[in-house]
């Protein structure tokens, strides 16, 4: 008898996510999972999609995001995504994550990149986990609870401080009833006020209640600059003494007098690897974003205002003119602004790509989708990789592309089923052209889709198709090492 199949994507130019040479052929989707790949002539479909000349890979998995708002709000947050072939996010980064934390006043940056009190309604991660699944959502969510949520909850909101003994151990607790909720690791912003006054030890504490489930740590580590060195080697104490899987997100060497640092950070790693898991995530371009800080401003350093409270007309400007046209220096300029966003220019470009290029990498945007003026990688970070670095520079080939976006990320965060292209596998996929995929967003422009992205489906449902949003929301919690 016929295979009868509710997909058939024919004659497309398979990269199957784990980095084999691409191969021509057909893929069939019944239901929420792919039922067969190779010649499928004999088999038929409810629909079928003519493929001949476009690239048909695994749905790209962002490996880091500040999504954690936005897969609850519609396609008008994860339209940014979704237009670049994204079907599944990684939440909860840097230690801020909308649960565990019920909030009645604006929350204390950085947490307040995820919006306002308003927002900030989930006191346990089921909580979160049950607006996902009732509300719906287009992306799959893979989630961490964070660290400067949990000392905001733990301590009171005094969080400028070293956490006691029974304030580690209730946060310690907190993982451990997440995890069983559905989250899949804990993460710290180590880099940022609420949670630099945390020790090694406190954070290894914490850390300690993934080990049963073998929960992912990832980390916004305490310094990306002068201390980079120190830095790593502090996270891979951490996973040595909790006995755990770690991350390092956003691999950076910031400031330029360490430009070229990589060279150092990338031979510890290896060094590392060969002892401990460890891997970590980048964004491929010289600049990062966060919450405004006036006490980190440099004046040989361009700052692009993201947004501003008190001053919502000076998104997009530089810091550099707003203060000139106030007539006082960065650092009082920036004091003014906030609460506010930035967008800061401290990266080498060599550095971003040798650290890309590495076997160790895997991409994540960082994208922060509710700024104004938003960084340009919340909409070009995907296309970015696959038409700029890997087609027009050659830095890798595309199949190394799309397996560091898809089958590797998803095996180094226990995604089961995930990021491949093979029968059983979910059939979260991605339909582009490879000769025109291509970013758009720019700084001065950075809310624009990319080009080449045709179709989108997420376990089994088209997201997105002729240049918008379908409507549809098939998303899923996505858990470690759960199908």
């Amino acid at each position: 008898m016929a295979l009868r199949c509710d997909l058939i994507i024919r004659d497309a130019t398979i990269f199957d996510g784990t980095g084999a040479p691409r191969a021509l052929g057909d893929v069939g989707v019944t239901g929420d999972r792919i039922v067969a790949v190779g010649d499928l002539g004999g088999a038929s479909a409810d629909r079928e999609v003519i493929a001949t000349g476009r690239a048909l890979a695994p749905g790209f998995i962002d490996a880091h995001t500040h999504d954690d708002r936005a897969v609850l709000c519609g396609p008008a947050c994860t339209l940014c995504k979704m237009s670049q072939g994204v079907t599944t996010v990684v939440v909860g980064n840097c230690g801020v994550s909308l649960s565990p934390l019920r909030q009645t006043t604006r929350p204390i940056p950085p947490l307040d990149l995820l919006g306002d009190e308003s927002w900030w309604q989930y006191d346990s991660f089921g909580d979160y986990a049950h607006a996902l699944k009732t509300k719906g959502s287009e992306l799959n969510t893979y989630a961490f609870v964070g660290h400067q949520t949990l000392r905001v909850e733990a301590m009171g909101g005094d969080v400028y401080r070293a956490a006691t003994d029974g304030e580690i151990q209730r946060m310690h607790m907190r993982v451990k009833q997440s995890l069983a909720e559905g989250a899949s690791g804990f993460s710290t912003g180590l880099y940022y006020a609420p949670n630099a006054q945390a020790s090694t030890e406190e954070v290894i504490a914490v850390a300690e209640a993934l080990r049963p489930t073998q929960g992912l740590y990832a980390t916004h580590m305490r310094d990306e600059a002068d201390r980079v060195c120190a830095s790593i080697e502090e996270t891979l104490k951490i996973g040595r003494r909790a006995g755990i899987q770690v991350w390092i997100s956003h691999h950076k060497c910031s400031m330029p007098e360490n430009y070229g640092r990589s060279t150092q950070t990338l031979a510890l790693l290896d060094a590392a690897a060969q002892m401990q898991d460890v891997a970590y995530d980048m964004y491929p371009y010289p600049a990062g974003s966060t919450v405004m800080m006036p006490d980190k401003l440099r004046d040989d350093i361009r700052v692009i205002c993201t947004w501003s409270v008190p001053h919502p007309e000076m998104a997009g400007k530089d810091l550099s003119d707003i203060a000139r046209g106030w007539n006082t220096d960065m650092k009082s300029a920036a004091e003014k602004l906030l609460p506010a966003g930035a967008i800061t220019f401290q990266m080498d470009e060599e550095d971003v790509r040798r650290i890309m290029a590495h076997p160790l990498s895997v991409i994540g945007s960082d994208g922060i989708p509710h700024d104004a003026h938003p960084h340009p990688r919340l909409w070009g970070t995907f296309p970015r990789v696959l038409g700029f670095y890997a087609r027009q520079l050659g830095l890798f080939s595309l199949e190394t592309a799309v397996h560091k976006m898809t089958g590797r990320t998803a095996r180094l965060f226990g995604m089961v089923d995930r990021g491949e292209i093979r029968v059983g596998a979910y059939a979260d996929l991605v339909l582009f052209d490879p000769h025109t995929v291509i970013d758009v967003a720019t700084f001065e422009q950075p809310i624009q889709a990319s080009l080449g992205i045709e179709e989108v489906w997420a376990n089994g449902v088209p997201t997105f198709a002729q240049g918008k949003a379908t409507g549809e929301k098939p998303g899923r919690l996505v858990t470690r090492h759960k199908g």
